[in-house]
């Protein structure tokens, strides 16, 4: 069949008109669905971008990303410890490491949260940046943080009100990765209501500079400052609890503590600063080490947990709690003539083999009213003379005059203290709270309800008693020995 050359001028023209029909839609339909309907200029913010996420950084690794399970697990370590009536927590230290090791610590201090879950409404979280170098302190710039629990909003009105400070900067990378602050956000789902947070993780900053920054906002009724740090790093069990022991003097004394006693120093120096300014104390509610979980015992992590309470708010203080907080407020406002008695009393008992009875005249009248006290002597550390009274018959001047002499003279453990050494001692003074039975079923329950470093514990058993003052926990720091050594006291 030939082909007929009179038609190829058409042949060619309508080839074309389909090629260019073909490149005209093969560009028009690529662009077409590569492309939304909308147009930029009509861009209107998101939700997310309105309002940045912080999404969990160690959900999986340092507690279960579960949501279930982590509620179960958060429930389980609050559960297990028993309420407290107390003034609402202004304070509060806190470890940070995985919840295997170190939440049934943190449990202790959150559990005294959970009376006053409708009136906290601001929380600050004080830690350090583990992951990047923060010079001052960094904030962040998003609008919330997220847990499997939900998300946590951020006071973005108080962050910004902090960035007055030049300390205070934004700095979203060192909360990035950051667990020391995340870790802490369950157990405030689970203990508080409607309330914000104000993230702060700290680099190179001066802890009387940020507690100055924070103390007007902590001073309001709905706001409590959360300082997240673990004591001791990587020693082995017994020098981790000299150490820690050593740490948990230095709170309780505001004594500042240096890096190599916790990951979060300086914020415990800056809850400690706050706390003398506004006149809080602090009350150890429980210390551990990762060797207590673990019983690996070769490098352990110790941690602990702290609240500082106001001590002006004693209307929902009873009983003990009540008496402890009354005995602490009147220990700081009459130290000076407390610690005059006792070494006026120890000097004439050494020198001149003569007991001191304080004149009314000579003190205020707050030291005529009744009291029982202890008076611990030490030389070089170790135990001298301790002699106390175990119920109020007398008046408290006189009480701890009649302690020193006998402490000095009377233990029949030592021999009388001479003048000579009379130089070399230190001397501690104990108040005793009424008593506070204990109920419980079994040794581990009983272990479980006592407070390390915060407890005396007395036990009887017919004629047979026996006394350990709060201070013994120095020298016995484990549990189980704390009550051994007692039971052999005993008899």
């Amino acid at each position: 069949m030939e082909f007929d050359r009179k038609k190829l001028p058409t042949f060619l023209m309508v080839l074309t008109i389909i090629i260019v029909v073909i490149v005209f839609n093969v560009f028009y339909f690529a662009n077409y669905i590569s492309a939304n309907n909308e147009k930029i200029v009509d861009y209107d913010l998101t939700d997310e971008d309105i309002n940045p996420i912080r999404y969990t950084a160690v959900a999986g690794l340092f507690y279960p990303a579960d949501v279930y399970q982590l509620d179960q697990d958060v429930d389980g370590y609050l559960e297990h410890i028993a309420p407290k009536n107390n003034s609402c927590p202004k304070i509060m230290i806190v470890p940070h490491a995985g919840y295997k090791y170190s939440a049934q610590v943190a449990a202790h201090a959150y559990k005294r949260l959970e009376p006053f879950k409708g009136k906290i409404k601001n929380v600050f979280i004080l830690g350090p940046s583990h992951n990047i170098y923060v010079d001052g302190v960094a904030l962040s710039s998003a609008k919330s943080f997220h847990t499997p629990l939900g998300v946590v909003k951020i006071n973005v009105k108080l962050s910004n009100e902090l960035t007055s400070y030049k300390l205070f900067n934004f700095n979203d990378s060192a909360h990035q990765k950051e667990h020391a602050l995340e870790v802490q956000l369950p157990f405030l789902q689970k203990t508080l209501s409607d309330f914000s947070i104000i993230p702060m993780l700290y680099g190179k900053a001066n802890a009387s500079q940020i507690a100055n920054a924070l103390i007007p906002y902590i001073q309001r009724d709905d706001s409590i400052l959360i300082i997240s740090a673990d004591l001791s790093h990587y020693q082995d069990y017994q020098k981790a609890n000299q150490i820690d022991n050593e740490t948990a003097q230095m709170i309780a004394k505001a004594q500042e503590i240096d890096h190599h006693r916790s990951c979060g120093a300086t914020a415990i120096n800056t809850a400690m600063f706050a706390a003398k300014e506004m006149g809080f104390v602090p009350k150890l509610l429980n210390m551990i080490n990762s060797g207590d979980v673990s019983q690996d015992k070769d490098r352990v992590v110790g941690y602990g947990a702290w609240v500082y309470e106001d001590t002006k708010e004693t209307t929902q203080l009873k009983g003990i709690e009540l008496e402890q907080s009354n005995l602490q407020n009147f220990t700081r406002h009459n130290k000076a003539e407390l610690l005059s008695i006792v070494k006026q009393s120890l000097e004439k008992a050494v020198k001149n083999k003569e007991k001191y009875v304080p004149q009314r005249e000579d003190y205020s009248n707050l030291m005529f009213n009744k009291g029982a006290s202890f008076v611990t002597l030490t030389k070089n550390g170790n135990l001298r003379g301790c002699i106390g009274s175990t119920v109020p018959e007398k008046a408290i001047a006189v009480d701890l005059a009649d302690n020193a002499y006998s402490a000095a003279l009377k233990d029949n453990r030592f021999s009388p203290l001479s003048e000579e050494e009379l130089p070399l001692i230190d001397f501690s003074i104990s108040f005793l709270t009424d008593y506070e039975e204990i109920e419980f079923n079994s040794y581990e329950e009983l272990l479980s309800e006592i407070v390390p470093f915060s407890d005396g514990i007395l036990i009887k058993d017919g004629k047979r008693s026996g006394l350990f003052l709060p201070s013994v926990w120095q020298k016995l720091p484990d549990k189980d020995d704390f009550f051994t050594e007692l039971k052999i006291k005993a008899g």
